[in-house]
């Protein structure tokens, strides 16, 4: 005797070996022997064997329509044996029987299972809407197989192309669209941004990084609210000095400028303003918001986005001619460059000029200082405070600037609305320079000074610290040992920065005896720390991004074939004249830092945006930059 018999969710028969009531031993046609319970036994037959039953049943239960079946049932539960003795009109042989139950089974749509070999009949409406979904199923499986067969030739099917940057970004992989991309990226062996380049959904590799960090940090857009910016106080006292900045060509959030007041038989009096946007804008303000929400401004070549609406910069940056809100550091020094004494106050500076990198520095130079300078205006106190700079140099015993490491210029000419027709230009100077000097060491001091009034005064502050080689941000007023200083804040750029503009705030309330907008051990100040530390980050990461895409899109410009280099660590090497570090596994394991090599391009991707180089040969020994010296993530001082 055999049995068919229900197991695993699938239909089974065997051959009785053992009939113990409530079990039973059976052999199945592979040989295999299993013991199954009585009660998942849905057919006990003579003939055929087991072996041939399901497979006769099969093609049987192939050509019964299950929508017949449907019309031909009547409502309740129903046996399969019962059904198939209505269905054959006579008592239904094991064969016939098993193909009912197999047709049964599988049109869950029309029948649902109601316990062993027993069915309920869909009623009419859930059947139809089964039947729709089924359908619409259908129609997305031939709508995918349609989209992966265009895919896979190249060719960008509207319905894939509409969804371009949610399948770059942000994918939803319910969507059957999704699944056939995903699918055509498996098989063709290539990154989503690469296939929708190749399809021509991506016109450019610069749109595709310059979007993707908007969507991460700027999900709705760039745009600022419709604020009114605020105007410039009225009651602050008139400074009687000339102050001008030191930027370079691209500038235009200005935070700080200088000035130099003569004292005889003293010495001098050294100003370092700092623009005031902290008087306008208000903490819990809406324009508070705003730079709360953006934590600081995005540099990247040939673009930025600003942490303050233009009109606000326009009112309180120290542009040439304008007399501008500050806070201002004054320091006295004497004969000897040593600071007897300093105070600090909120007026009005008279900002006399805008002071450029490229108008200053071919007379005002490292060769030039220790000579006669020509007559230009402020030449008389640039050379008065690069003196004061190399004496604090001194008395910190660290230098401002790490030797021997470069700053690099881009210039992007062209319209990024089409970037590919852009070329880009990348000039390189030395950093150290006179001017790099004395702006960098008067923001120590003033960074410096500041950071330890606010902590004199017991009045919380954010700070960067650096001990035991790492750098973070803190609330504590920690040494900076990498500067040489106790404690240091960044307290000018505040047009640039919300840490800045944060610690502006407390400055001011304690230079006028007002309760700090932050207490000590603020909830809210922490926050903001923590979220400047990451955001910031993240802006610095995408800027060196950029940097590196202008890189690659340069060598492409120049049909760069070869390429020199310089050994930084293990496998990583810096190129000659561009700000691009790289890894590049075929040169020699032994090679030390500094050694210089030869590299060939052997490839460009700017989706990635990635370079693959190959070692040539080593060049004759020079003197390069340490390993150190290219810690990208050295201070920012300014």
């Amino acid at each position: 005797m055999n049995v068919l018999f229900e197991e695993d969710g699938g239909f089974k028969a065997g051959t009785i070996m053992a009939d113990n009531d409530s079990s039973l031993q059976v052999e199945l046609p592979t040989g295999k022997r299993s013991k199954i319970k009585a009660a998942t036994v849905l057919l006990r037959f003579a003939t055929p064997s087991a072996a041939h039953l399901l497979e006769q049943a099969t093609p049987l239960a192939g050509e019964i329509e299950a929508d017949f079946l449907w019309e031909c049932v009547s409502d309740g539960e129903f046996s399969f044996l019962d059904f198939a003795r209505d269905y054959y009109g006579h008592d239904p042989a094991p064969v016939e029987a098993t193909a009912v139950l197999l047709a049964l089974h599988a049109a869950p749509v029309y029948f649902h299972r109601k316990g062993k070999g027993r069915f309920r009949k869909a009623p009419a409406d859930i059947l139809a809407a089964a039947l729709a979904n089924l359908e619409k199923k259908r129609q997305q499986a031939l709508a995918m197989e349609g989209w992966l067969a265009e895919l896979k030739e190249f060719r960008l099917p509207p319905e894939i192309g509409a969804l371009t940057d949610a399948l770059l970004y942000a994918p939803d992989r319910n969507k059957p669209e999704t699944k056939a991309f995903e699918s055509a990226c498996a098989e063709t062996g290539l990154s989503a941004a690469q296939l929708l380049f190749k399809c021509g959904a991506i016109k450019s590799a610069y749109h595709l990084h310059y979007k993707r960090f908007l969507h991460e940090q700027f999900p709705k857009g760039t745009g600022f609210p419709a604020l009114e910016a605020p105007g410039l106080p009225s009651d602050l006292p008139k400074a009687g000095v000339r102050a001008f900045s030191i930027d370079d060509a691209n500038t235009t959030e200005i935070d700080d400028a200088l000035s130099v007041t003569w004292l005889p038989g003293i010495g001098t009096r050294i100003g370092i303003h700092i623009a005031a946007p902290g008087l306008a804008i208000e903490h819990g303000s809406p324009l508070d918001g705003v730079a709360r929400a953006r934590l600081s401004t995005v540099y990247m070549p040939g673009n930025k986005i600003t942490m303050l609406p233009d009109a606000v910069v326009q009112n309180y940056t120290l542009a040439g001619g304008v007399d501008c809100p500050a806070v201002s550091l004054y320091l006295t020094v004497n004969d000897v460059f040593e600071v007897v004494s300093h105070e600090s106050c909120v007026e009005l500076v008279h900002i006399a000029d805008n002071l450029r990198h490229h108008d200053v520095e071919p007379w005002f130079n490292a060769e030039t200082v220790g000579g006669a300078l020509p007559d230009k205006p402020f030449a008389r106190e640039l050379l008065h405070l690069w003196h004061f700079a190399n004496a604090c140099e001194g008395r910190r015993g660290k230098p401002s600037a790490v030797q021997g490491v470069n700053d690099y210029n881009f210039e992007i000419v062209g319209d990024l609305a089409d970037p590919d027709s852009c070329s880009v230009g990348i000039s390189e100077r030395k950093r150290g320079s006179p001017l790099d000097k004395l702006v960098a060491e008067l923001m120590i001091v003033a960074n410096s000074t500041w950071g330890g009034l606010l902590a004199e005064k017991n009045i919380a502050c954010l700070y960067r610290a650096q001990t035991q080689g790492k750098v973070r941000m803190t609330t504590s007023p920690l040494p900076h040992e990498g500067l040489g200083v106790p404690q240091y804040a960044w307290m000018t750029s505040p047009l640039r920065r919300y840490c800045d503009l944060v610690n502006q705030w407390q400055l001011i309330a304690c230079l006028r005896g007002n309760p700090p907008p932050f207490p000590q051990k603020s909830a809210e100040l922490f926050a903001a720390m923590r979220d400047f530390e990451l955001t910031y980050a993240a802006y610095a990461d995408f800027q060196r991004q950029m940097e590196r895409y202008w890189c690659l899109r340069w060598l492409q410009q120049h049909d760069i074939h070869e390429i020199d280099a310089s050994v930084r660590r293990e496998q990583l090497v810096k190129l000659d004249h561009l700000p691009l570090l790289t890894r590049v596994p075929s040169i020699p394991a032994d090679l030390m830092p500094g050694q210089r090599l030869r590299l060939a391009v052997e490839s460009i991707d700017l989706l990635g945006p990635e370079l693959s180089l190959r070692f040539v040969g080593l060049l004759d020994a020079a003197a390069v930059p340490s390993a150190a010296a290219d810690a990208e993530a050295e201070e920012e001082l300014d």
